[in-house]
Formats: C-alpha cells, sequence, structure tokens
C-alpha cells in the first residue's frame, strides 16, 4: 500500500512563536511538510517563487489576514492570480463579518480561528489540500446570510454554479447539460447578479463556501 502524498505547506505569520510551533506540529505529520515560513507579505511572494522554480511549489499556503506589511489579502491574491490551483487557508484571529468576507471572494479556501484544536487545523488542511472548502462555524454565518439572502437560484443555476466550481469551463459545463454555450453564460449571468459577485471566480467561491455553511 502506497503512502499518502505528503502535503507542502507554506506558512504566513507575523510572529516567530507561532511560526515556530505550527512548523514543528505540522512537521510532525507524517503527511504534512512545512516547506518555508514567513513573517510578512512580501516575503511570502518570494519565498513561494523561489519554492515553485526549485519543484518544491506548496500545495496550501497558511496564512494569517493581519501581516506587518499588508493584508494577507493581498498576497493571497497575488499567489493565486500566478498559481490557481494552490490553496490558500487564512489562520487569523480576527472573526469579522468583513474579513471573512474578503477572504472567500479573493478565492481563499478556508477560514480558521487561531484557537482551532490541532486536530481540526490538520483536517482544514487536508481537506483545503483536497479542494474542499473550510469555514470555521463561528465565522460562516455572513457567508450563509449572503447566500440566504440572494435571491433564490434556480436549480439549473446551482447546477451550473456547482460545475463551475469543479473547475469546468464554459463548453464543458454546456455539454454536461445539454445546453448551448450561450445559455450557460446566461445561467452564470443571472447567478452573478443574485450573489451580488461580478467574476466567475468570486461566485465559484461564494457558492462552494456557501454550500459548507448549510451542511
Amino acid at each position: 500500500m502506497e503512502p499518502d502524498p505528503v502535503i507542502r505547506v507554506l506558512v504566513v505569520d507575523d510572529h516567530e512563536v507561532v511560526r515556530r510551533g505550527l512548523h514543528a506540529f505540522l512537521d510532525g505529520e507524517p503527511d504534512l511538510e512545512v516547506v518555508a515560513d514567513a513573517g510578512g507579505g512580501e516575503e511570502a511572494l518570494e519565498l513561494f517563487a523561489q519554492l515553485d522554480s526549485d519543484g518544491r511549489r506548496p500545495d496550501v499556503v497558511l496564512m494569517d489576514l493581519r501581516l506587518p506589511d499588508g493584508s494577507g489579502l493581498e498576497a493571497c491574491r497575488e499567489i493565486l492570480s500566478a498559481a490557481p490551483q494552490i490553496r490558500i487557508l487564512f489562520l487569523t484571529s480576527h472573526s469579522d463579518e468583513q474579513a471573512v468576507m474578503s477572504t472567500v471572494l479573493a478565492g481563499a479556501a478556508g477560514y480558521v480561528l487561531k484557537d482551532i484544536g490541532h486536530q481540526a487545523l490538520v483536517k482544514a488542511i487536508h481537506d483545503a489540500a483536497a479542494g474542499r472548502p473550510t469555514l470555521d462555524p463561528r465565522v460562516a454565518a455572513p457567508v450563509a446570510h449572503r447566500m440566504q439572502h440572494a435571491d433564490a437560484l434556480s436549480k439549473q443555476e446551482q447546477r451550473v454554479l456547482a460545475l463551475v466550481v469543479e473547475g469546468k469551463t464554459n463548453k464543458e459545463i454546456a455539454l454536461a447539460l445539454g445546453l448551448s454555450d450561450k445559455t450557460v453564460k446566461n445561467y452564470l449571468s443571472n447567478a452573478f447578479q443574485k450573489l451580488g459577485v461580478a467574476r466567475r471566480s468570486q461566485a465559484a467561491a461564494l457558492f462552494a463556501h456557501g454550500r459548507v455553511g448549510r451542511e
């Protein structure tokens, strides 16, 4: 039986004690490896580029929201712009609604609070690496609220968005649902309006996290 593949993690936090603590206990997990840690957003971007060129690209970036040289959101957007398949998991002490929604709309894979338990954090990292959205139950309310107060998505709009979440193109969605490309675009346009977003990635992130919040 082959061992599970190792999930490479880049830790970004401005507190050295936090970085060292995460490094120690995550490296104690057989299928997790902290490949580097950074104290700020700029350092994180430089490390990410270096690791990528060395063939050690992290699978998950575990990032604090507030960093000394700017918001973790900025680093999140830049990393995802360069490598959309990377999963950004925010680990922070901030639980305000605006922060949660901002990270979801930026394309983050999850948002958990720093008082999370050891095994719960390990699970969140595994979920993020597997593409499963993760929200700490204590911060899921704003996403659920937005989903509930958006005009109800039709069944077909939900089917289309579910396939967007899976990374399908409009052509692939059209083929899967027996629709024309134009009809798929119309469903997406309607869904964007109902969810109050402007981009495909935002709609997919909000829909994916919203489903988790209702489970």
